[in-house]
């Protein structure tokens, strides 16, 4: 199969994630309940003070720009881009129902910023730089946005072997249809996931490494049919894959995928490990 171009790859992911906004929507408390915690790291690590403009890359549904805009209060300003309209839909309603008004959200590609040289204090993303087409561009903008002295903090996925909640889905798939591995700087899921991959760009963009940290959490869920569910209408990237199958294979994967989460349950919950890659940098003055 002939290899997507950028524009291609950015149409598509535009088009996978706008189809997958109500289920962002829709399942808001469960994510709010699992990544609340790197929302606030986010903000902390890129040292978000009162009165800053702050720039968040792949806001989706509104965080961790909802937390941005928090911190930095009514004499500052917080600009959340996405590729996706329906997704910041999503987050405009929300920022605006709990009276954020410092918060805007613009359609945009993260790799072709229209803001001016040296416009932001602190540039945040969560999971949105190993989707891009060309990550060591789109780090140049942020260096380009930032002003001297500002923050990058940005949390991609680390490894499979730390992510079983992501790497069980794809394990079963594997039995089912040929997965070949994406080529080497392709966008993917873990396309970021080793040490030195993210902040060896952010480097070569000029920004000083502050950090390159390994953080496991938990991602917490009632029962392995909440998880199933929630897989299947959240996950863009997995959607096409789970459409190949025949519905007696689907039912077939459907029933290995919740034994094997099972296997991680704790009391009343199960808790699948993850593991997330910070990178902190810094422009230099």
């Amino acid at each position: 199969m002939a290899q997507m171009s950028p524009e291609e790859i950015i149409d598509q992911q535009r088009q996978d994630w706008s189809r997958v906004a109500p289920a962002w929507e829709k399942w808001d408390a469960l994510l709010h309940q699992n990544l609340s915690f790197l929302n606030h790291r986010l903000v902390g690590d890129a040292r978000i003070r009162p009165g800053q403009r702050v720039l968040d890359l792949g806001s989706g549904t509104g965080y961790p720009a909802i937390v941005a805009a928090d911190a930095v209060g009514n004499q500052g300003e917080v600009l959340g881009l996405d590729l996706s309209e329906e997704m910041l839909d999503r987050a405009k309603r929300k920022a605006y129902g709990l009276g954020l008004f410092n918060l805007d959200f613009r359609v945009a590609d993260a790799t072709h910023l229209s803001e001016g040289d040296g416009s932001f204090d602190a540039v945040i993303s969560r999971f949105c730089l190993m989707f891009l087409p060309d990550v060591p561009k789109a780090v140049a903008e942020i260096a380009r946005v930032l002003k001297p002295g500002g923050y990058l903090a940005a949390a991609v996925w680390s490894v499979p072997d730390q992510n079983p909640f992501i790497r069980i889905p794809m394990e079963v798939l594997r039995r089912f249809i040929d997965l070949p591995t994406p080529p080497p700087g392709q966008p993917g899921i873990f396309r970021l996931a080793k040490p030195g991959d993210l902040s060896g760009m952010a480097e070569q963009a000029g920004l000083q490494k502050l950090g390159d940290d390994e953080i496991q959490a938990d991602s917490f869920y009632d029962s392995a049919d909440t998880y199933w569910t929630n897989l299947l209408d959240m996950a863009a990237p997995l959607q096409p894959l789970f459409a190949k199958l025949s519905a007696k294979d689907r039912g077939e994967a459907e029933r290995q995928i919740k034994e094997a989460v099972e296997q991680f349950r704790k009391g009343e919950e199960i808790a699948l490990p993850m593991a997330i890659r910070i990178v902190v940098a810094r422009k230099p003055f």
